[in-house]
């Protein structure tokens, strides 16, 4: 403490008890609440208020009171703060509750009326078998028989429970427990790695619910499993669910799937595989045995370690079923009998309409023939896709009244469902030409009608043979034999585009079909099932048919539920053109851009297709007893390199028919002994010596045969072109 002047006067120094409260001053925090709003009661001098502080207790001792106040102040601060807390909460809680019975409600107003939900019937199944009864293929959901709890090895619902729902006898629908550990597991994973739902959740969703990953859904979901728990006992929900689930490969129910992937009984089925059964509920697509052998192993084991956790099983009998698997799949095919069963569910509705019931149906499908044509294809895409640049191919091959008794929509069903067949449609190329040629005769040509093959110019464009080659004037027979464009162009145009166009759809061509100068050279789009169909009257003597493969549905209790009826016998094609028509398409084969094909012994006829660019390869050929057509190219359209319907079509064709007519009694095209013929032979006869029939020559081969050119119409180079080369193979080289 120092000694200083001050303005006004000196100050004198203190001693003792003033001293020390000479710095102490009082702030407004010590003073009594309400203190300042009194009215002061007189003003005293300055040394009075000097006085009396110095004769005043020490402040220290009035500030108590005030720090026992605040003390109170805080404790009710709290006090306060704990009260809000608690009626806040009640509130929010009162708002959760009502917020969790609005959403329940609205649940619940989304689904059935609880009083009348019931376990729903099992889908019906669609039994496809071929003309000999065996089984072709299934659709629908392919359930096999109910099977009684009491009736599987116990192992094998155990195996269920301990993958699935290990609390299933202990929870009442939802399993609370399940949920809070498969959130954790799923946080620490950070992902959904585990789900909750009980085997009731999935049989609830199974038999009521769709399968889309929605809140409302799984909300439903809960509520039905509530449900089905009041109103059946454990046991009755375990085997609803065993009998119901999916397992892949279109195998529902533990009986299905037992049949489908180890062709037993689920009732004889070993641990090993009533572990891979409970496996492949997770993932019945990915996880199929038949599809990914190795997936299903791996899962089975993790099943394996499930039950001998659960104590289902002993850890003997888990490491003995995981070392020794019993499970055997049989290889998976092509399967492309599977296009036909498609092709059979598109018309299914307009033949019985809506079925509630399963059901048998019954096709003309020879299963030998199917395999063959499957075989077929298979094989010649395997050895000469990549050098030709084809991708796919199709098959068709019906009987003349229309029968379908083999179809190949593509050269793998399991990686392409796409019926090349049925549903796509492609430019025939010159396949299409016998209607042109057709439609010549009907008007009054003959198959020695002789007619130029010369470059032609129609509005600009130039169309041109495939060998850039022109033979001049040359017969029908021998134009639609080595198909020369421009023949069929002046044809075409000779007897109108118009009326080729009907021809072809009085014959059975059902798509449109543009009326232009280029329609004679198949430019507009066909499937290959009409366009062998459109074939089929020249097999049959110029009968319409209409391509069928369904011939009797039933219930699989025998109740009849539709019989095919015969067609009617319309007559499209006079049988003398029907005759015509035959001998020249023989020619295709015998001389023309079929040679390559040959069914020993048997007469046959037919035309090879080649579009723009090389885009489609055809061949459609036929017998008195099959007709059949393939197709080769590729889906988007792209040219193959250089694939003619004489190569690689008439391959596959070739090996399909020399199968299919084996020991089958030959028989003639139809009108092969047509008067017009003889007449027309007995004409040739007189114009050249008659030669000595080669001794290769078939027998009854058809009737009637070209005549040979005469000079005028043979080039003069040695061979003599095109002219020159018939009559080589059909007078042995006698000109």
């Amino acid at each position: 403490m120092g000694l200083g002047k001050k303005k006004g006067g000196r100050k004198e120094p203190l001693f003792g008890l003033p001293a020390a409260l000479a710095d102490l001053r009082l702030t407004a925090a010590d003073r009594i609440p309400g203190g300042e709003d009194k009215p002061k009661k007189s003003a005293k001098s300055p040394a009075k208020r000097k006085s009396d502080d110095a004769g005043d207790e020490p402040p220290r001792e009035k500030a108590q009171p005030s720090r026992s106040g605040a003390k109170r102040r805080s404790r009710s601060r709290i006090g306060a703060g704990l009260g809000r807390l608690v009626y806040w909460g009640a509130v929010l809680s009162l708002w959760g509750v009502i917020a969790v019975i609005g959403v329940v409600i609205y649940v619940g107003a989304h689904l059935p009326p609880i009083q009348s939900l019931e376990i729903p019937k099992r889908p019906p199944t669609i039994q496809i078998v071929g003309i000999d009864g065996s089984m072709l293929a299934q659709r629908g959901e392919m359930a096999g028989a109910n099977v009684p709890l009491k009736d599987l090895p116990p192992y094998l619902p155990k195996a269920f429970i301990a993958i699935e729902d290990r609390r299933f006898y202990s929870h009442f629908g939802i399993d609370p427990v399940g949920i809070l550990r498969a959130l954790v597991t799923n946080v620490m994973h950070r992902g959904v790695s585990q789900g909750g739902s009980t085997l009731t959740q999935q049989l609830a969703k199974n038999l009521f619910l769709t399968q889309e990953r929605t809140m409302q859904r799984k909300l439903q979901e809960a509520e039905l499993a509530i449900w089905l728990e009041r109103k059946h006992s454990k046991n009755e929900i375990l085997e609803l669910y065993l009998n119901r689930v999916y397992f892949g490969s279109g195998a529902y129910g533990v009986e299905a799937a037992a049949q489908k992937y180890f062709g037993k009984s689920a009732r004889n089925v070993t641990v090993a595989e009533a572990a891979m059964l409970a496996g492949l509920v997770k993932s019945p697509s990915r996880l199929a045995p038949n599809r990914n052998p190795e997936g299903a192993e791996a899962r089975a084991q993790i099943v394996l370690a499930a039950m001998a956790d659960a104590k289902f099983i002993t850890d003997a009998q888990a490491q003995a079923s995981i070392g020794h698997p019993s499970y055997n799949v049989k290889p998976a095919g092509a399967g492309t009998v599977n296009y036909v069963a498609d092709w059979i569910g598109e018309v299914l509705d307009d033949l019985v309409g809506q079925i509630d019931e399963s059901i048998k149906v019954e096709t003309t499908i020879d299963p030998k023939l199917q395999s063959v044509a499957e075989a077929a294809i298979i094989d010649e895409l395997a050895a000469k896709s990549v050098k030709f640049n084809v991708s796919q191919g199709a098959l068709v091959a019906m009987t003349p009244d229309g029968a379908v008794r083999a179809m190949v929509g593509g050269r793998n069903y399991s990686e392409s469902q796409y019926n090349r067949a049925v549903t796509a449609k492609r430019q025939p190329g010159s396949s299409f030409k016998p209607f042109v040629y057709l439609t010549a005769l009907e008007q009054g040509l003959t198959p020695d009608t002789m007619r130029q093959d010369a470059p032609i110019e129609v509005k600009g464009w130039k169309p041109e043979n495939y060998t850039h080659e022109y033979f001049g004037a040359v017969t029908l027979t021998q134009a639609l034999a080595m198909s020369l464009n421009t023949v069929a162009i002046r044809l075409g145009l000779e007897v109108g585009p118009k009326n080729v166009v009907r021809t072809a759809h009085r014959l059975g061509i059902s798509s449109k079909l543009e009326a232009n100068a280029s329609i004679a050279l198949g430019t507009s789009e066909v499937s290959v099932v009409e366009l062998v169909g459109a074939y089929a009257p020249f097999a049959n003597g110029g009968l319409a048919v209409a391509p069928h493969v369904v011939t009797r549905i039933r219930t699989l209790s025998g109740k009849l539920l539709y019989m095919r009826q015969p067609d009617e016998r319309n007559q499209v094609i006079d049988p003398r053109y029907v005759g015509m028509m035959n001998t020249m398409m023989r020619e295709t084969l015998i001389s023309g851009t079929a040679k390559k094909a040959e069914i020993p012994g048997w007469p046959a006829a037919g035309k090879t297709g080649t579009s723009q660019d090389y885009r489609d390869a055809w061949f459609i050929g036929y017998t008195a007893n099959l007709v059949t057509g393939v197709w080769l190219g590729n889906d988007d359209n792209s040219p193959t390199r250089k694939a003619t319907g004489g190569g690689l079509p008439v391959e596959v064709w070739s090996r399909f028919m020399r199968t299919a007519h084996e020991g089958v009694p030959v028989a003639a095209l139809p009108n092969s002994q047509a008067t017009w013929g003889l007449s027309n032979l007995a004409q040739a006869a007189s114009q050249v010596s008659p030669p000595t029939a080669p001794a290769s020559a078939p027998a009854n081969n058809g009737g009637y045969r070209p005549p040979p050119p005469t000079r005028a119409n043979v080039r003069p180079e040695a061979a003599a072109g095109l002219d020159g080369w018939l009559m080589d193979r059909l007078f042995g080289g006698n000109r």
